[in-house]
């Protein structure tokens, strides 16, 4: 049997560090999003990627990975959005058997209404701690972590993601290709 590879010191460190964001960020995100209208992070999640999507739709299928979503969750969320008027469901223009979500005008209103509170709300937990070189630093080793979990993740295809590796930086932060979101 082999020795366990055993975390050093600063390994021990660097890695309590990320599960502690990995648990308190997500928490504070969706405190701050209920206290605004209602809505938890995974919510608001999904109408964030629906409004960066091109048309304001994506399969299901899709849509569950770009939110680290079951297809089962996804479904019961989007019912849940339904019910409200944001998304609707329809069959994929080139599948029928596909079914797509699509951010309604009524969805769009609102992730245009909450995503300036809950940009502000990431700049202050994150970016307000963090110098330009940290921010480098942190998409650097983000994408690296990424890349060992899933290394075809959606994240490697996102326009805004090529635009910032190009040189040609995003319009805006936290509103690329439309879209609104972190």
């Amino acid at each position: 049997m082999t020795e366990p590879r055993w975390l050093t010191a600063q390994e021990r460190r660097a890695w309590l560090a990320l599960l502690s964001v990995n648990t308190l960020l997500p928490a504070a995100l969706d405190a701050h999003l209920t206290s605004l209208n209602r809505l938890s992070l995974f919510d608001y999640d999904v109408l964030a990627m629906l409004s960066e999507a091109e048309g304001r739709m994506l399969p299901m299928k899709e849509l569950a990975a770009r939110t680290s979503a079951s297809l089962s969750r996804l479904s019961h969320v989007v019912t849940k959005l339904q019910a409200r008027g944001w998304i609707d469901r329809q069959p994929s223009p080139d599948d029928a058997r596909v079914t797509t979500a699509h951010l309604t005008d009524a969805g769009w209103e609102t992730i245009v209404e909450l995503a300036p509170d809950h940009v502000e709300r990431v700049r202050q937990l994150i970016f307000d701690a963090l110098d330009g070189d940290d921010v480098q630093r942190l998409a650097e080793i983000g994408e690296k972590i990424v890349s060992r979990l899933e290394s075809d993740s959606w994240i490697f295809r996102d326009p805004a993601r090529a635009a910032v590796a190009e040189g040609a930086g995003v319009a805006s932060a936290g509103a690329h290709d439309g879209g609104v979101a972190p």
